[in-house]
């Protein structure tokens, strides 16, 4: 019907209105939708816009039935979608952006749809002059804006990438992250987007998005493999290339955040081995160049908790530890007296702590004499 009706607009009218009013199923309207856009773009002429129009409808339609249903081939639909639209002409795509809350998930109408429009393909499809491909991508960062702020979970990222080039979007969107960042967002998002600051040349910004992730972190004693980590030395990193001030900041996060001992000490170690501020030293002749001393804060703030966790660590080893672990643990007392003798009385700490453990697990010989042949 759709085929002996090309090109008869009041025809392919009717037929889409039987389609509309008598086929339910998302699958045989799509079917019918794919179907109608191939006939009407069969031909190396120009294609017969009426039956692309309806072909665009029945798409709509699908769109409409499947948003709030869980349809696995739901990405394929979007796509060809936007395809159809953009054979359609500028008008469809904009008019799909329009109104994407009742066509798509936030997610998709970053993901693919926006995306898909702002890419060079579409433009060169389209032939738009530089006036039209300005307002297409107006109504894209528009749409990315109004997804990131209904879901900035998934959304945050992609809306920001989409406004890089127009600065006032860029700076709404980097503002929704903030907003959001207490609430609504991981510290997993909140270090990518941190991560891709850092990338587009925004240190600070990086630097403020990393604080406000540290503030949703937890790694307890045991957590010495989690994937955070990575991102915490990365934010320890970067805080120490901007500066003392910065790097003050951000120990007291790391401090209550991080209860690993090994974690605290390899960030110890990097803060100790160059001068903070080496990134605004090379702007300015603020910085000394001198080495941070660990008697001052606030890297005694961190060595005091390096120290208290590896022996908080040691005590929460020792209540369930069995002899084949025992080795393990007594490398592990190695790695802590590397972190204590970083103090000026590290020495005696660790011995007064060595002495302790002799006295409350005295119980556990074997043990013992392990400990007394390694440290006396």
């Amino acid at each position: 019907m759709l085929t002996a009706a090309k090109g008869d607009s009041r025809r392919l009218e009717t037929v889409l209105e039987s389609i509309q009013k008598n086929i339910h199923s998302s699958s045989h309207i799509f079917k019918l939708a794919q179907d109608a856009f191939k006939i009407a773009t069969l031909m190396d002429t120009l294609p017969d816009i009426t039956l692309l129009k309806v072909s665009l409808e029945l798409g709509l339609q699908v769109m409409r039935i499947t948003l709030s249903t869980l349809n696995w081939r739901r990405r394929e639909m979007v796509r060809w979608l936007v395809t159809c639209a953009t054979e359609v002409g500028v008008y469809a795509l904009d008019s799909i952006m329009q109104s994407w809350f009742t066509l798509f998930t936030p997610t998709e109408a970053t993901s693919i749809v926006a995306t898909t429009v702002m890419s060079n393909s579409t433009i060169v499809r389209l032939h738009l002059d530089c006036h039209q491909q300005e307002n297409l991508a107006s109504s894209a960062r528009t749409l990315a804006l109004q997804c990131a702020m209904k879901d900035p979970q998934n959304c945050a990222l992609s809306a920001l990438t989409l406004c890089e080039k127009d600065h006032i979007a860029f700076e709404t969107a980097y503002q929704i992250v903030l907003d959001a960042a207490a609430t609504g967002m991981s510290y997993t998002q909140l270090f990518t987007i941190a991560r891709y600051m850092e990338h587009r040349g925004y240190p600070m910004r990086a630097y403020k998005l990393a604080t406000l992730a540290m503030a949703h972190l937890n790694l307890s004693y045991n957590q010495d493999t989690h994937p955070a980590i990575n991102d915490v030395l990365w934010a320890c990193a970067l805080s120490h290339s901007l500066g003392k001030n910065e790097l003050a900041a951000v120990i007291p996060l790391v401090v209550k955040s991080v209860k690993c001992a090994t974690v605290l000490s390899d960030i110890l170690r990097r803060c100790t081995l160059t001068t903070p501020g080496m990134v605004s030293a090379l702007h300015s002749r603020r910085n000394s160049g001198k080495l941070m001393s660990l008697d001052k804060a606030p890297l005694r703030q961190l060595l005091d908790a390096t120290i208290g966790a590896y022996i908080n660590t040691t005590h929460s080893r020792l209540t369930h530890i069995s002899p084949r672990h025992y080795s393990e643990f007594i490398e592990f007392l190695g790695k802590a007296r590397e972190t204590f003798m970083m103090a000026h009385d590290g020495h005696i700490q660790f011995t007064q702590f060595i002495d302790n453990l002799k006295q409350i697990y005295k119980g556990k010989k074997k043990l013992m004499m392990l400990v007394r042949e390694r440290f006396g």
